[in-house]
């Protein structure tokens, strides 16, 4: 039986997730077509079984809700999954052109980079509020990651004429890089900085 490849070009032998943490929560297996359609919503939990490269383009096609506040074109993608696909594949194009590396192995390696491992809530104690850091699960982790990556992108093209390929294939290599120039990295030091001071 030959082997399913990441959009029938990336092998995704040996790559493999260092953080123990999120090793259960990244999942590295690919499929044919990486679009399960919301099949298992309801299913708890089950969105970790489902391959990291499809979570990535499910969150592609929200462009603009950031703070309940949809205020970024989503002329990028109008809600097409098939165009959040493409995005997707040419990033990863760009990302093995520019790195000479496998994208998914960035990819992966970016998403460790930049899970944050706190962040910060608000208590509420006799009328007066005060900040109180937590640890991060790991599914939320992964979650916020994805989540600040793909802002980023969008960020990045808004009001310029730059495209959003080229735009999500810098996050994911700056992310890669530890760069603060990724909008997950510099989020993610933001949020451990200030829990920090709020312990």
């Amino acid at each position: 039986m030959s082997e399913i490849k990441a959009f029938n070009r990336w092998s995704l032998e040996g790559i493999k997730v260092d953080d123990l943490g999120l090793q259960s929560y990244i999942t590295l297996k690919p499929r044919i077509v990486p679009r399960t359609g919301a099949r298992y919503a309801g299913n708890r939990f089950y969105k970790s079984r489902v391959f990291i490269v499809e979570r990535l383009i499910n969150k592609l096609m929200v462009p603009g809700h950031k703070s309940k506040k949809h205020y970024k074109t989503s002329g990028h993608i109008t809600g097409k999954a098939q165009t959040a696909y493409d995005i997707v594949e040419e990033a990863f194009k760009h990302i093995e052109k520019t790195t000479k590396e496998n994208p998914i192995k960035v990819f992966v390696k970016a998403l460790e980079n930049a899970a944050q491992r706190e962040e910060i809530i608000t208590i509420e104690y006799g009328g007066a509020r005060y900040p109180k850091a937590l640890e991060c699960s790991p599914q939320r982790r992964v979650d916020l990651v994805l989540k600040h990556m793909t802002q980023g992108a969008y960020h990045r093209t808004f009001n310029t004429k730059k495209s959003i390929v080229n735009s999500l294939a810098e996050e994911i290599m700056g992310a890669y890089r530890m760069s603060n120039a990724s909008h997950a990295i510099a989020k993610k030091m933001e949020i451990e900085r200030q829990s920090d001071s709020s312990r």
